[in-house]
């Protein structure tokens, strides 16, 4: 057996990395979330019929809905505190057992309120062509703070004695970007720091050394499943840049943002849809108008009930693009695929497949590295016919209609990964396997 799983999203988000996470801890030890912040959306169905439960989950690893499964928040993490009590205190209503297993690194930078309000004030403040699609909850401003070497981190909660200086400077900077330049108020000394106080009381008993706990899962033989959010073509260093999060979405953040060593990171588990989504500005070659009724992208946004987990925002819906996976697979190194939503696809006669793009006069097989290059981009599409009937709940590969195994098939082809999993539905067992990561290749 494998030791350990990386999940990862190969589009620009909201692949379906919650259910694939959540199934794949029925062969996991522990589940452990590496960057991001409550941006990020995961959706849970569990149960049929009147016992079906939604979980929506944000900062807690998907793996907290599975019994005895320790859950990690890492280093690499923003962490807003009081979004993260609001969404324990919900999950133990629904009688899950939350403190005893989530364990939190002292090194998560915190998002506070000057985090939020320069967010949102400077997303305002932009032309509308010129803006990011921030979800305003803080996140790339607690990153920018990381990197500028003043972040408030989980461990500073721990010598509050020691923190009241360092957040009277950090409110002095800020709140004079936020009045200055920003034109906004500032934001009040005595209530942050009341706000600080609170969160230090509750965070204080999950915080541990999550390097180590994970080193010692490891050497006793245990599986780790490390759970990434967003998606890489949102990265940081290699996404559509500007428009793009905060954080590092790879799989090689993955161990950064834990604390261990690459060796720990078995295998590297892609998680794409049977189509291409987007939530927010920046450039989309393959992008189809999902307001035109009966249209493809009409059905792939209402059919698949494509609404932003954060954001509730229409999600842009568009055909799928190997040439922006084939990039994912390059930036991963991916050993697997596994491929959402293909009953979304269910009806429509001709499906078109991107295959790359021209560009200035030449033709590329990859998505550009320059977000104004993929804006200038004009796809290249081939066609495959379509299938009748439904594929949705379908969990063995046979049942499938002929077209959306060719389909399934030429997709695995043109990106150069294989294929390993299909998800056809959100329940657990509306999954056919192919190959199981944990076992041995």
């Amino acid at each position: 057996m494998t030791a350990n799983v990386v999940v990862i999203g190969t589009q620009w988000g909201d692949e379906g990395k919650g259910k694939i996470v959540d199934w794949l801890t029925d062969h996991a030890d522990a589940v452990v979330r590496f960057q991001g912040g409550h941006n990020a959306g995961h959706t849970l169905v569990i149960g049929q019929g009147d016992s079906q439960k939604e979980y929506k989950l944000n900062l807690v690893p998907s793996g907290i809905i599975r019994k005895n499964i320790e859950c990690y928040i890492g280093n690499g993490v923003v962490l807003d505190i009081n979004h993260l009590e609001k969404e324990i205190l919900s999950l133990e209503k629904d009688g899950i057992n939350v403190r005893d297993r989530l364990f939190i690194s002292p090194g998560c930078p915190l998002i506070l309120d000057y985090h939020v309000e320069l967010d949102r004030a400077r997303e305002a403040k932009r032309e509308d062509s010129k803006k990011i699609g921030t979800t305003g909850k803080g996140i790339g401003p607690a990153y920018e703070d990381k990197v500028a070497r003043r972040s408030i981190r989980a461990y500073d909660l721990l010598h509050l004695d020691a923190l009241k200086e360092k957040l009277n400077d950090l409110l002095d900077y800020h709140n004079f970007v936020l009045t200055k330049y920003l034109g906004v108020k500032a934001v009040d000394f005595d209530n942050q720091w009341a706000s600080i106080e609170k969160q230090a009381s509750f965070i204080r008993p999950f915080l541990t050394d999550v390097s180590e706990k994970l080193y010692a899962l490891n050497k006793a033989g245990k599986k780790i499943l490390f759970e990434g959010a967003q998606g890489s073509l949102l990265d940081i260093d290699h996404g559509t840049y500007p428009f793009v999060t905060s954080s590092n979405c790879v799989a090689g953040q993955a161990s950064a943002g834990t604390g261990v060593g690459p060796h720990m990171l078995s295998y590297i588990l892609g998680i794409t849809k049977a189509y291409t989504t987007r939530v927010g500005g920046g450039p989309f070659p393959s992008e189809l108008d999902i307001d035109l009724p009966l249209s493809p992208g009409f059905q792939m946004s209402t059919k698949g009930k494509e609404i932003g987990t954060v954001t509730q925002r229409k999600r842009r819906c568009g055909w799928f693009d190997a040439a922006a996976l084939k990039r994912s697979a390059l930036i991963n190194g991916l050993s697997g695929l596994c491929i959402t939503k293909l009953d979304v696809l269910d009806g429509i006669k001709t499906l078109q497949i991107c295959i790359g793009y021209e560009l200035n006069g030449n033709k590329l097989n990859l998505l550009p590295l320059g977000s104004d290059q993929v804006e200038n981009c004009k796809p290249i599409f081939i066609e495959m016919p379509g299938w009748e009937g439904s594929t949705f709940g379908v969990s063995k590969w046979n049942d499938l209609p002929v077209n959306a195994q060719n389909y399934l098939l030429k997709l695995e082809e043109l990106c150069e990964v294989p294929l390993h999993i299909v998800s056809t539905g959100p329940e657990r067992d509306e999954t056919i396997m192919l190959h199981h990561p944990f076992e041995k290749n």
